[in-house]
């Protein structure tokens, strides 16, 4: 291990996997003692224009090249059960393999979507000692990272910023999210496919949403089913089709995107021309999520009921942390009346229940620059379910984690339903300044200290202050457009 000065390589020696866990049968010499803090490092290279590349050639250079591995070269799942099984080979002999494994860490470099991955897989291999995961901010929006306080930038890919990174993972703490499970289930249409149409080609594309095979125990004679989960949202209508736009163009003119900035702006563009500035001139009433499908939610006691949605919502976002298009927060901090109200609690990152909020469009998802903004609070929900009406639509657009896809309907099948229930929980990294409150943590405020001023939850109306104030993702409005002709 080389490094350009002392106190550097010993900082970085807390940090450094030697081959001996790495390597089944290494030829190295037997380790006797284990790295503080040592970390496993997946890299979407394709990320963030050049930074993808760069931070990996700054990773390998600062650390074991083979702890550090680019997701465009080789998939988490092959890299996890490859390592953990000689792990549980190390530890037969007796070794320091077990206080090895319990003080691994993840760090992920990518967007949201390679974010979303990397926990699909941690979750599914059910190790029985996951390790946490630190998310590095490579992508456009970048909501996980934000949510536990790796900020929303990309980061500076040299020498000193990857230290500065991996001394603030040494210092994080421990998180549980909850995890949630989505499926939808439709009968086998007699002609066509209506698989999940995925705008970009990834090597983990649509990772989150897939058919099952027809060995699964969920696949059903006769239909077609699909499964798929998130940690951060699932929304539909009108905010993913403009996310469905801007992959789609990034997809055909790859050069167009090679920094965060010139991504959010042409995001932006995107957004007027998809209609979601002026949605009640270009997007027919017929997709408003109302009567696109019938709405049910579970409350935390376990009964059923419909929700009630206006018809002028144009999209509905299903939200588990407090991050959303660029870091902004859909459903806001109640105050203590609505609270009472309502039956409302704190939106934990823990509690087993999503936030459930509308937005009728873009100049609607304004106010959440105002303070105390927020979008229409429709429900908490522990388990949620849409039916869709037969012949409504012959697509929408859905999104999980800033993964979007067009989903084709069969005109004729009034069967179509989406259900999303409470899976399981899995352990982030965060700092300890983070955004991302637990029901466990002692320093959350609890509903009777949120001592908000006074909001409105009826249909809120955006001053022209705010519509030329410039958002990230969704809400930002490109500068050269004249606002006065889209509202």
């Amino acid at each position: 291990m080389a490094h350009s000065n002392s106190a550097s390589g010993h900082f970085l020696e807390d940090f450094y996997i030697p081959n001996y866990f790495l390597v089944s049968e290494s030829e190295s010499e037997i380790v006797s003692n284990v790295p503080t803090c040592p970390v496993i490092v997946f890299i979407n290279s394709k990320s963030g224009g050049q930074l993808g590349g760069d931070l990996l050639v700054t990773y390998r250079t600062l650390l074991n090249k083979n702890q550090v591995f680019d997701l465009g070269e080789e998939a988490p799942d092959n890299v996890l059960r490859r390592l953990y099984l000689n792990l549980e080979k190390l530890k037969l002999n007796g070794d320091v393999a077990s206080k090895f494994q319990e003080r691994l860490k993840i760090i992920v470099a990518g967007g949201d979507g390679t974010a979303g991955w990397l926990l699909g897989v941690v979750s599914d291999l059910k190790l029985s000692q996951p390790p946490p995961i630190a998310t590095v901010p490579l992508g456009t929006g970048n909501n996980l990272p934000f949510a536990f306080g790796w900020g929303k930038k990309n980061p500076g890919t040299d020498r000193h910023s990857v230290e500065s990174f991996l001394d603030q993972v040494k210092k994080a703490k421990e998180m549980k999210i909850d995890s949630w499970h989505i499926l939808m289930r439709m009968r086998a249409p007699a002609e066509g496919a209506c698989d999940p149409i995925a705008p970009l080609e990834l090597p983990h594309s649509l990772h989150a949403f897939q058919r099952v095979s027809t060995t699964d125990a969920l696949n059903m004679e006769g239909c077609h089913t699909f499964r798929g989960g998130f940690w951060n949202y699932f929304s539909m209508g009108m905010d993913a089709q403009v996310s469905y736009a801007f992959h789609s163009e990034r997809k055909l003119h790859p050069e167009k995107f090679k920094n965060q900035l010139v991504n959010q702006g042409t995001y932006a563009k995107l957004g007027c021309t998809q209609g979601w500035f002026c949605a009640s001139l270009f997007h027919p009433s017929s997709k408003n999520i109302a009567q696109l499908a019938k709405v049910r939610i579970m409350g935390r006691h376990g009964e059923w009921k419909d929700l009630h949605i206006s018809n002028s919502i144009r999209s509905i976002l299903c939200l588990n942390l407090p991050s959303f298009s660029g870091g902004l927060n859909p459903w806001g901090t109640p105050n203590k009346r609505k609270l009472h109200d309502r039956e409302l609690t704190p939106p934990f990152v823990d509690d087993g229940l999503l936030e459930v909020v509308g937005f009728r469009d873009a100049w609607h998802g304004l106010v959440l620059l105002a303070p105390h903004g927020h979008g229409t609070r429709l429900a908490q929900a522990h388990r949620i379910q849409f039916e869709f009406h037969k012949g409504a639509a012959d697509h929408t657009f859905m999104r999980i984690d800033g993964e979007p896809w067009k989903q084709p309907l069969p005109v004729n099948d009034d069967t179509v339903v989406v259900e999303i229930s409470h899976l399981g929980q899995v352990k982030m990294l965060a700092t300890h300044d983070c955004r991302s409150r637990s029901v466990n943590d002692p320093l959350t405020p609890t509903a009777h200290d949120t001592d908000e001023e006074d909001d409105n939850d009826e249909e809120e109306s955006v001053g022209e202050e705010w519509r030329k104030f410039g958002a990230a993702d969704t809400f930002k409005i490109p500068d050269e457009v004249d606002i006065s002709h889209l509202s």
